[in-house]
């Protein structure tokens, strides 16, 4: 049965434990696709394809951004009008070839061409267990419900790194760390398909009893609205938007240069596997304690501790 009862559409994280923590573990397997690269994709192109540029190496990380970037903008919508499931398996079907093509690519382009469906894959998958888990829990508990998320995901990163630099260390760069990722998108798509349920019922009660409340309003903005407030109109939005665009464009440096730099200072493929793991690890990690945290203490305080720590790490580099 994929569809929830009536009985059953009750808001909160104990109350719907169960899908709640499936959908984590669809999320780590989300996280893994896009972990098996970070340690041995820009080694592959040093290596395998003789690209000196850094530029030509990095265009593996623009085109998944931007693919990444341009599928979450249009997740959130395509969830409302076709459901959340939908947009989740359709991640899954998407990311299915990415780690076949990355095995066999007998051309940099070819890399560049899988980094787009990773991209889709990454931004409708992931932020569809994201709209999920908001859909289940409710508004009081959305901070938990996004650190376990991302903690998840970020774990998984962390360790599929780790595991793809051992894997390359021992076998090679290709195509033997990519065995993972077929089983992390066979297994993310099965429990997709077969387990997970559709939560917009959630989101229609939440916006029900919203709209009871004195001084909400009705109605849903349109896409033009929300794009137009969370990208320039509204300043707390915006700040927000701008503070994760920022972050994330370390993480793609991170992802791109660091095994490069490591490489540069003789560290071992395994050696460089490890440190790629670290960063991410430690994300992940984090967010156990810090999605809570925000829950009492307000977003704000967290987002710029964050970002001061961010910036101190990179200038230790």
């Amino acid at each position: 049965m994929m569809a929830f009862r009536a009985s059953q559409i009750v808001l909160g994280l104990r109350e719907n434990w169960r899908q709640f923590s499936l959908l984590v573990v669809v999320n780590a397997f989300v996280g893994a696709m896009v972990g098996l690269e970070r340690a041995v994709l820009p080694l592959i192109a040093e290596d395998e394809f003789g690209l000196a540029s850094r530029a030509a190496i990095l265009s593996f990380i623009a085109s998944f951004g931007l693919a990444k970037a341009l599928s979450n903008l249009m997740a959130g919508r395509w969830s409302d009008r076709y459901g959340r499931k939908a947009v989740l398996v359709s991640g899954w079907v998407i990311g299915l070839p990415v780690p076949l093509i990355v095995m066999w690519a007998p051309t940099w382009s070819w890399i560049v061409f899988a980094n787009v469906l990773l991209g889709v894959n990454q931004g409708l998958a992931w932020s569809s267990t994201v709209i999920m888990k908001i859909d289940l829990v409710g508004p009081k508990q959305r901070g938990l419900a996004m650190g376990l998320n991302e903690a998840a995901g970020y774990v998984a990163v962390s360790l599929a790194a780790l595991a793809s630099g051992y894997i390359a260390a021992a076998y090679g760069l290709r195509p033997e760390p990519f065995y993972l990722g077929v089983v992390f998108a066979l297994a993310g798509l099965a429990l997709s398909l077969g387990l997970v349920r559709e939560t917009s019922a959630f989101a229609a009660l939440e916006s029900e009893s919203s709209n009871r409340e004195p001084g909400t309003g009705g109605g849903t903005p349109s896409f033009a609205r929300v794009l137009l407030l969370t990208s320039w109109r509204n300043r707390t939005l915006f700040s927000v938007s701008q503070a994760g665009m920022i972050n994330n464009l370390n993480d793609g440096m991170a992802w791109g240069l660091f095994p490069l730099y490591f490489a540069s200072l003789g560290r071992s493929v395994g050696e460089i596997g490890l440190l790629a793991a670290l960063y991410p690890a430690v994300w992940g990690l984090g967010q156990l304690g810090t999605g809570a945290l925000s829950d009492h203490i307000g977003r704000k305080p967290v987002i710029v501790t964050g970002m001061f720590v961010q910036a101190a790490g990179i200038a230790f580099m």
